[in-house]
Formats: structure tokens, C-alpha cells, sequence
């Protein structure tokens, strides 16, 4: 937080969601109290959990078909898609995952895909890799 002031810690609707799916799903219990953690804890981290995107959810959920269609993830992947979409259309910079599929996005073609929806797409890293390289 000290090096980056001002920013926001957003949590998507979709990745809300999911969460809230795994308090009661998970068939990990380790994966289970983990997500029952960040629910009760992360406003005390400092993250915010977001309902709905300013543009609506038509909106995103056409930008997430779009990125299926595309295939930029696999037809499976429809959460990980609205994750996308609900990220651009929320303006993230960064969008922090350890989720392959997200990970594994071709940038390029990302980019291209979203001006199409007027949005520029996030930079896709996991949080260790966002620490090593930004915060030893």
C-alpha cells in the first residue's frame, strides 16, 4: 500500500462470487476457510468487493462472450471470461490471478478484442509475480 498510494484493491462480481460458491463448496477444506477468511477479512487488507460494474451487465457479458468466441479461453471458462470482462470494464491496471487460464491470455490479441468495447486490457500477473519483480 506505501508503494503504491491511492490505488484500489477491487474484487470482481464474478470472483465474489466464486468465493462465495467456496466457503460452502470447496472440496478442500484448506480452500474453504480460505475463502471464508478473505470474505470476513478483506476489507481490514484493504480490498473491495464490487456487486455490479458501472456498465452493466449486458455490457460485460457481451465482452465475455466476445472473449470466448475469440478463443482467448477455452469455451469452459465462462467465469474467467466475466472476470475479464467485469476487470476491464472496471478500468483495473492489473489484474492479479494465479488462475492458468486467465494467465495464459495472448495480450495482443486481448488488447485487440477490447478496443472493439472502447476498454483496454488489464496486465495479467500473479501477486508473487508482481512482488519479486516490483517489491523486493
Amino acid at each position: 500500500r506505501r508503494r503504491l498510494p491511492g490505488c484500489s484493491l477491487l474484487v470482481p462480481p464474478t470472483v465474489s462470487e466464486e468465493l462465495g460458491w467456496l466457503t460452502d463448496h470447496a472440496e478442500e477444506m484448506a480452500e474453504r476457510e480460505a475463502a471464508q477468511t478473505f470474505l470476513r477479512k478483506h476489507r481490514t487488507w484493504g480490498f473491495e468487493l464490487i456487486r455490479t460494474t458501472p456498465l452493466g451487465n449486458a455490457f460485460v457479458e457481451a465482452i465475455a462472450e466476445r472473449l470466448l468466441q475469440a478463443a482467448l479461453l477455452p469455451s469452459t471458462e465462462a467465469n474467467d471470461a466475466s472476470i475479464l470482462a467485469e476487470s476491464a470494464s472496471l478500468g483495473c491496471f492489473v489484474l492479479l490471478t494465479s488462475d492458468e487460464h486467465l494467465r495464459g491470455v495472448d495480450f495482443q490479441r486481448l488488447s485487440f478484442e477490447l478496443a472493439a468495447f472502447d476498454l483496454t486490457a488489464p496486465v495479467i500477473a500473479t501477486p508473487r509475480e508482481i512482488v519479486r519483480k516490483f517489491f523486493r
